[in-house]
């Protein structure tokens, strides 16, 4: 079975990854594409007003959590040269196309487990606009195999964790992590499903460039 095909057939399988009430509290969709010009490059440049500009926008709308971002096109990434330059001196390729969703919320609210999962791989990846505090489990649904990462987290969360610990459905083993510990974002999470890690540990992807579109956005 596909893994598309068995997240399908298994989806009243998982649990929340946030804690969240429907009918009570409220999602909001968060734009960071092009089409929103409130992002400025002197915004996403500064953390903190950044972080101040996340906020206020959830207050307004009263919104617990923003979220979205599966398969946008962010021009904000040139915020950090981890996403790529086309300056001539240094080139490298250019990625904006974000791989995951997001979820946009205070810092240490609760990440729980979808699903029952043991502990892949972790790391802390501090580069300016990475992932910060990562972990990555990996389940097994249907008969197929599949990993989540999770990426802003807190640093506490990896203190203690070691590879192959069990993970159960629904319970809390990370948290949305502050700028210095989340890799000098705004606090929110990186949820991402990965069906091949290719090899990586404590780290994969979650942009690529627009040419890579086809296999980005397909668990690849």
């Amino acid at each position: 079975m596909s893994l598309h095909a068995a997240l399908l057939h298994n989806k009243e399988e998982f649990a929340r990854v946030v804690s969240f009430t429907p009918g009570i509290d409220r999602l909001l969709h968060l734009d960071f594409t092009e089409n929103n010009g409130e992002l400025t490059e002197q915004l996403v440049a500064d953390t903190q007003l950044f972080s101040n500009y996340i906020t206020r926008t959830l207050e307004v709308a009263d919104a617990k959590y923003g979220i979205g971002g599966y398969d946008e096109h962010r021009t904000f990434y040139n915020r950090s040269a981890l996403f790529g330059t086309d300056d001539k001196l240094t080139p490298s390729p250019v990625r904006r196309l974000h791989l995951g969703i997001d979820i946009w919320g205070e810092a240490n609210t609760p990440v729980m487990a979808p699903l029952d999962g043991i502990v892949h791989s972790f790391a802390f990846n501090d580069a300016y606009g990475d992932y910060g505090t990562t972990i990555i489990l990996k389940h097994t649904i249907g008969g197929t195999t599949f990993h989540t990462l999770y990426g802003h987290l807190g640093l506490s969360a990896i203190k203690y964790l070691k590879e192959g610990d069990l993970i159960k459905k629904g319970e809390s083993f990370a948290s949305f992590g502050i700028e210095t510990e989340n890799g000098h974002w705004p606090s929110h999470l990186h949820f991402q499903l990965i069906e091949d890690l290719k090899g990586w540990k404590g780290d994969y992807p979650g942009v690529c460039a627009y040419a890579e579109k086809e296999t980005g956005v397909s668990f690849q």
